[in-house]
Order: structure tokens, then C-alpha cells, then sequence
């Protein structure tokens, strides 16, 4: 097993930290949306999807952290992960609801 370089596996800690950031705010707008809108059908999906996505952005970000640690470790490349394109996707059907609670 040779020597990984540190910096490697310091940008990969710091990449799983921005999910893990992002997972907060995700949770942190889902509480208010539960506590500060209506609660409507649409606000409650709304909350649940942005809950639903920070599920996704947690545990993405753990398996994807896991993943690129265990290539370096390994000084293989790292994998193509699919991490950012489920979180782009569930961002993006977040907005539709957003739009959707906004005009319901």
C-alpha cells in the first residue's frame, strides 16, 4: 500500500464536511418551513423534500467520502461518483415544490 499524499486526504475530509453542511441547512430550512408557513399539503412536502435531501446529502457524502478515502489509501483513482448528480436532482425537484407551495 504506498503513501498517500495528506493533502489528498485533507481536501477529501473537507469535501465530506461541505455535504455535511449542506445537509444542516437542509434540515434547518425544513424546520422552517414546518414551524414558520401554513400547514398545507404543499408546505408539508415541501419540509419532507427538504428533509428527504438532506438525507441525501449526508449519507452521499459519507459513502462518497468513504469511497474516494479508500482510492487514495489504495493510490488508485478515485471513482466516478454519482453523489452530485442525486443531490442535483434533489435540489432541483425542491424548487418545482417550492414553486408549487408558492403558487398553491
Amino acid at each position: 500500500m504506498p503513501d498517500s499524499d495528506i493533502r489528498f486526504s485533507l481536501a477529501n475530509e473537507r469535501t465530506f464536511l461541505a455535504y455535511e453542511r449542506t445537509a444542516i441547512g437542509l434540515v434547518a430550512a425544513a424546520l422552517a418551513v414546518f414551524h414558520l408557513l401554513d400547514p398545507s399539503w404543499p408546505q408539508r412536502l415541501l419540509g419532507l423534500l427538504l428533509l428527504a435531501s438532506a438525507v441525501v446529502a449526508a449519507s452521499g457524502g459519507w459513502l462518497r467520502f468513504r469511497q474516494a478515502d479508500r482510492a487514495i489509501r489504495e493510490g488508485r483513482d478515485l471513482p466516478a461518483g454519482t453523489t452530485v448528480h442525486v443531490m442535483a436532482l434533489a435540489i432541483l425537484v425542491v424548487i418545482v415544490a417550492a414553486g408549487i407551495s408558492v403558487v398553491v
